[in-house]
């Protein structure tokens, strides 16, 4: 891995981690508890965002051909797993351990 990218993929990870904190002490609430939430969010903002294509291009490209009459091309479904998308389901799957960890009792509630 490129050190542009492992720089790019740590800034990412401290971002979603500093959003998910004031997330937390905004709703009083523990970290860990709202990480795999925020995670879902921010995987799932990332991978809708570095893709192209799929069946909102295809609404859309519908859409205009409507109110035009142009036929437009068809764009195949892509998507890029960039440094920040694998930061995205780093922390995902990290709360998503935190989230079975609390649910099954490891973790005990907050007192």
């Amino acid at each position: 891995m490129r050190s542009k990218n492992l720089i790019i993929m740590i800034v990412a990870f401290i971002v979603e981690v500093l959003i998910t904190y004031f997330i937390a002490s905004f709703f009083s609430v523990r970290f860990i508890e709202v990480m795999f939430f925020t995670g879902i969010v921010f995987a799932g903002g990332t991978f809708y965002f570095s893709s192209s294509g799929g069946a909102l291009s295809r609404v859309f490209a519908s859409q205009v051909s409507g109110q035009t009459g142009i036929i437009q091309k068809r764009e195949q479904f892509t998507y890029q797993i960039g440094p920040i998308f694998t930061a995205s389901i780093i922390f995902f799957f990290i709360g998503l351990v935190f989230f079975i960890l609390l649910v099954s009792g490891i973790i005990p509630p907050k007192a």
